[in-house]
């Protein structure tokens, strides 16, 4: 299992930095029983310049504060003493490229009664590359997304990962890298924990909103998209579309960034990824969370 903390790892909890190895939470808390809590993924890089740069930090605790909103839970936190506190946790903890874990949670209660107050941590730790650097062998999941009629699909809230677990443990287990969840209409929705793109003719296509997180990483795509004239939709679409049209697809997101896929369900993509408009927003975004100039050669 990978090492989060030891002995030295400073966390920030409740405005106070304390050493993880002394940290307390309330085993009663309505977050640790019924998964009711929200929190963020958030990057942060070692730029050209040396400097340490959290990417995308206020788009990221803007979004904490709408998940918990979304929920009921108490929100009485400001983004700027989040983010200062956060640049403190890096520092102390001596990191540039970590992966940063925000999470709001409750006090102890054992019953369904909305919480008057919350608790925050932040935290965070060395991190490569979630999914590895490699092209990877993609499955459709037999789970489905969650119906957004019953759950608020845009918050980011810590119960809706156990599908998201159940999904990526069964697709690792019948050896394939990860899993592809459709949604309760039977079209593509997302990965265990990343948006998805496929690519034809040079276009790009992502799932529309509706049953998937707007991702942050997914924004920043559409974004670089924009800026490079590469044309970029937002549609409905199925898995067998995605096999029969796909020239390439990818996964992002911000444990993810931008991985590229070989096959879905043991077919392959058509076009050589190096050869791909999709290979030119992988480079281009890791130009971005550096601070780097990016010229693109557009295939």
């Amino acid at each position: 299992m990978a090492s989060y903390y030891n002995e030295d790892t400073i966390l920030y909890l409740n405005g106070e930095f304390v050493k993880a190895s002394e940290a307390k939470i309330d085993l009663f808390g309505q977050s640790l029983h019924y998964g009711y809590a929200v929190f963020e993924g958030i990057r942060s890089y070692r730029t050209v310049s040396g400097e340490t740069k959290i990417f995308k930090e206020v788009e990221h605790f803007e979004r904490l504060k709408k998940s918990a909103e979304a929920l009921n839970i108490p929100y009485p936190y400001f983004a700027q003493e989040l983010i200062d506190a956060t640049y403190e946790v890096l520092k102390r903890n001596n990191l540039q490229n970590a992966y940063i874990r925000p999470l709001v949670f409750l006090p102890a209660n054992m019953s369904f009664i909305q919480s008057t107050e919350s608790f925050i941590t932040i935290q965070a730790w060395e991190m490569g590359k979630f999914l590895g650097d490699k092209l990877l062998k993609i499955m459709t999941s037999s789970f489905e997304r969650p119906n957004p009629k019953a759950f608020k699909m845009e918050a980011k809230a810590s119960g809706h990962y156990v599908n998201s677990i159940m999904a990526s443990q069964d697709a690792k287990a019948k050896g394939y890298d990860e899993a592809l969840l459709n949604d309760v209409n039977g079209f593509v929705a997302e990965a265990p924990g990343a948006n998805m793109f496929y690519e034809k003719d040079g276009k790009l296509f992502t799932p529309a909103l509706g049953n998937i997180l707007p991702g942050i990483t997914r924004a920043t795509v559409i974004e670089i998209c924009h800026e490079l004239d590469i044309p970029v939709e937002e549609k409905f679409f199925t898995v067998d579309e995605v096999k029969q049209n796909a020239d390439a697809a990818f996964f992002c997101g911000t444990a993810a960034e931008v991985i590229g896929w070989e096959s879905l369900d043991d077919v392959k993509l058509k076009k050589d990824w190096n050869e791909t408009v999709s290979k030119v927003i992988q480079d281009a975004y890791k130009a971005r969370v550096m601070e780097k100039e990016f010229k693109a050669a557009l295939v």
